[in-house]
């Protein structure tokens, strides 16, 4: 059956009934206009034998933690049940003191850690054709693909962003041998709880709801 309105999406949704046992659905809902063969698909990927391992380890710890464990307790749990042994640390040196906490609570519990941080390599960054004028934050580029290369050597079982920029942890996960996980979400102006602006929308950050300046304008401008 085709959705009536086909734009829409789970994020216009209200009701999340795929969540209940019996649930009310929206007329664009899609899991009531699901292409069986992406269901399928998707089924079948999940049972190949290391997604399967994943996806149990990954719903054990949700069930076994649920409202009582950090985050960083299910990521121990997480890699317990996983079997990851030597864990990665890819860090923004802005929080290299919560990466050392980090590696220190891994280090209690048994881990092996390797960590690289983003600054690594101390690459210059015009090297790669970044505007000078973005050297006002620092003339060393981030590296997030150096940092996943040097993980990807040091044979780690399970990597752990800290912090990274948004973008370079995109770069990172891509470049990532090992399944990676999130630690930490950089928002420098809300000390790193970046729902803190979606919960305030109605408020202290109402201007989130306005279309966005676009600072291309500005940084060509300056740039010349």
């Amino acid at each position: 059956m085709e959705a009536k309105h086909p734009d829409l999406s789970c994020v216009d949704c209200g009701l999340c009934g795929c969540g209940a046992t019996e649930g009310h659905y929206p007329e664009f809902c899609l899991t009531t206009h699901l292409d069986e063969n992406a269901r399928e698909a998707a089924l079948s990927c999940s049972l190949e034998p290391e997604n399967n391992r994943i996806a149990i380890a990954a719903a054990e710890v949700e069930y076994e933690g649920y409202g009582r464990c950090t985050r960083v307790e299910e990521i121990i749990r997480f890699a317990r049940k996983i079997g990851a042994e030597k864990l990665g640390i890819a860090a923004c040196v802005g929080l290299i003191s919560e990466a050392r906490t980090l590696a220190k609570i891994l280090r209690v519990n048994g881990f092996e850690v390797y960590g690289a941080a983003c600054k690594v390599g101390a690459v210059p960054k015009t090297d790669i054709g970044i505007p000078e004028v973005c050297e006002k934050v620092g003339p060393t580029m981030c590296n997030p693909i150096l940092q996943a290369e040097l993980l990807n050597r040091a044979g780690t079982d399970l990597n752990l962003v800290v912090g990274l920029c948004v973008g370079h942890d995109s770069l990172f996960y891509k470049y990532s041998e090992a399944l990676c996980t999130t630690v930490v979400t950089k928002d420098r102006v809300l000390a790193h709880n970046p729902a803190a602006a979606l919960y305030t929308t109605g408020s202290y950050y109402k201007r989130l709801l306005q279309k966005q300046e676009d600072p291309e304008q500005h940084s060509s401008q300056s740039i010349k």
